[in-house]
């Protein structure tokens, strides 16, 4: 590095990284950093966080670690970084040994300014890393993912636990802990395994006002599927499946159907996953079909959609894994399918032998999980509370808001519900309830049950239609969840004035949803076809050069913002959002030229 570099982080923002200004909190964490105190940041997916280390980094001496969960994550980063004209590499078992000593000896001779490696790589005793850093001028220590560290996280992973020990050996060097998913449980669990010493926590806003969420029943999920793609031709998407078998037969009928499409999971070959991950980032392969194997820490920032086949665990992995899209500040769109059929599923992983405790939070977070799915009201207002955030009843930009149910009187379907609760004794949960209601010839349907006056009066209704209305009846507090781990539903004094016919009930029904905005171009601006393409085929053409992802060369918002000012100079192009001084050099000519040729053509017709 170079010593005459400016000294504000505003400066380096500037000059590195080609941004005028600071998003919420990134100034605050990067001073704390500054003051050499500890932090734990709470920053959403694709809301900055891998910057809060960065601009320290260039502005303090030495050379500040990055502990990172992923080979993907790290190489992607340092990509990101190395064009930007910052020294920066990682150190994992991809690299050889002579590799692995090689930067040893550049860390050595103060080479570098970041260092991302994995954890079991930091403590393994073969390397002796923890002695040789003690040793180095170290600046910071950033531990990414952190929920990783906690049995809490919807991540838990047993070599995070090892971090503990780091703080103890590095006791003068400040670190940073950073996550976009975290309930308060977790926070004070990251907190207390890192030894974090009365770290300034910084908790941004969780709202990702770009991302359009919809929730669609599960029947039919492949041609729902198809029509949600047509929209998407030729962009970035993931779609989520439960299980390994599930990934490979979706992405062969999708390939099928015309859409380049390919599975990801762990068990693949090593090397196959990382070639199909490769295409993915260098836009070679527009759709991967995954487990939740894949994605975490990917900064790809083009994915415009994120489709979850199956429920997913939790929040915080649903909120995770739909931060995937849009991470360009453009539009994407989360689709889930729901079944109840997939909550039976999901509930052999709530329990965790010898650990009632662990084993109560997961089943809860699963049932929140379910709260989401049948919700009648704002899904961003659910997300946002979840994480203990404020948030306004209504978002425009979900399909609840945008339309998706109106309301009926629903107190003949309230009747037959009750009902049959009260005909239960209030003894059954959720699924028994729902398959006596529909008179489902399931073995687990006892006998004396079937003569029951109820049993069977809403066959009409299909399973996923129950579990709705049951959960708006819990909401209005008709009905109560009782016990652990198998909760019954009982009835309650609001119940019983509507089995009396002293009280109507509200419930709502499904319509079509309105359209969810489009992926419109920056401030309403316009751009000839002609030119995006022409803009895409040379930022592909310069990423191929430099042997790194299209989108690290210029994001998507970014190349949309050329395609809207069409600055014909390398002064204009530098005020451009994403073109530091170092981008603006090495690629801003090629871009003005074609903005240049683009323009010529345009008087010549």
């Amino acid at each position: 590095m170079k010593n005459h570099l400016p000294m504000e982080p505003l400066d380096i923002l500037k000059h590195y990284f080609g941004f005028d200004a600071f998003r919420p909190n990134q100034e605050r964490i990067i001073r704390t950093v500054l003051e050499g105190e500890d932090s734990l940041v709470l920053m959403p997916t694709g809301g900055g966080k891998s910057l809060c280390y960065q601009v320290p980094a260039l502005l303090r001496d030495g050379l500040t670690i990055v502990i990172s969960p992923l080979i993907a994550l790290m190489k992607d980063q340092v990509d990101a970084l190395r064009v930007n004209g910052i020294p920066a590499a990682y150190l994992n078992s991809a690299l050889s040994r002579s590799q692995q000593d090689s930067l040893i000896r550049q860390i050595h001779r103060n080479e570098l300014k970041l260092l991302y490696l994995a954890p079991e790589r930091l403590l393994a005793s073969d390397m002796h890393l923890v002695g040789f850093l003690k040793k180095s001028n170290l600046s910071l220590v950033a531990v990414d993912e952190a929920h990783c560290i906690s049995q809490w996280g919807h991540d838990f992973r047993p070599d995070y636990r090892m971090l503990g020990q780091l703080r103890n050996e590095l006791a003068g060097i400040p670190f940073m802990a950073l996550t976009a998913t975290a309930d308060r449980l977790t926070r004070n669990d990251i907190i207390q395994r890192l030894g974090l010493r009365d770290p300034v926590c910084s908790i941004s806003s969780f709202n990702r006002p770009n991302i359009h969420y919809a929730v669609e029943p599960k029947r039919n999920s492949f041609t729902r599927l198809l029509r949600f793609l047509e929209d998407f031709r030729g962009e970035s998407g993931i779609i989520y499946c439960l299980s390994r078998n599930s990934t490979e037969s979706l992405a062969k009928k999708l390939k099928a159907a015309g859409y380049p499409a390919e599975a990801y999971h762990a068990g693949l070959p090593a090397e196959e996953r990382e070639a199909r991950q490769e295409k993915f980032l260098k836009d070679d392969l527009r759709i991967i079909v995954a487990t939740i194997a894949f994605g975490m820490g990917i900064d790809k920032s083009n994915v415009r959609f994120v489709v979850h086949m199956d429920l997913p665990r939790n929040i915080e992995g649903y909120y995770q894994e739909t931060g995937r899209a849009g991470r360009d500040g453009l539009p994407g769109k989360a689709l889930l399918f729901y079944s109840y059929a997939d909550v039976n599923k999901l509930k052999q992983f709530t329990t965790i032998e010898h650990n009632a405790e662990q084993s109560r939070i997961l089943e809860k977070k699963l049932g929140q999980m379910v709260q989401y799915s049948n919700l009648r009201t704002c899904r961003r207002k659910f997300l946002l509370n979840y994480f203990d955030e404020e948030a306004p009843d209504q978002c425009s930009a979900c399909d609840n808001c945008l339309g998706k149910y109106t309301y009926i009187d629903g107190t003949i379907i309230a009747q037959k519900a009750l009902s049959a609760v009260a005909r239960l004794n209030e003894s059954f949960g959720m699924g028994y309830l729902i398959d006596f209601l529909r008179g489902a010839s399931s073995a687990r349907i006892r006998s004396g049950h079937k003569n029951l006056k109820t049993f069977g009066v809403g066959r009409d209704l299909s399973r996923e239609t129950w579990s709705g209305y049951l959960e708006e009846l819990i909401v209005q507090e008709y009905l109560r969840k009782s016990g652990h781990p198998y909760p019954v539903l009982k009835l309650t004094p609001k119940s019983r004035r509507v089995l009396t016919g002293g009280e109507s009930v509200t419930l709502s029904a499904r319509t079509e949803p309105a359209e969810a905005p489009g992926n419109s171009l920056p401030d309403g601006a316009t751009a000839d076809r002609q030119l995006v393409d022409a803009l895409r085929r040379e930022r592909r053409r310069l990423a191929d050069r430099e042997k790194v992802p299209a989108y690290i060369i210029i994001s998507d918002a970014t190349l949309r913002e050329l395609a809207a000012r069409l600055p014909s100079t390398l002064e204009a192009i530098r005020q451009v959002p994403g073109f530091g001084e170092i981008k603006t050099e090495k690629y801003g000519p090629f871009f003005r030229d074609v903005i240049r040729n683009y323009l010529e053509n345009c008087k010549d017709e």
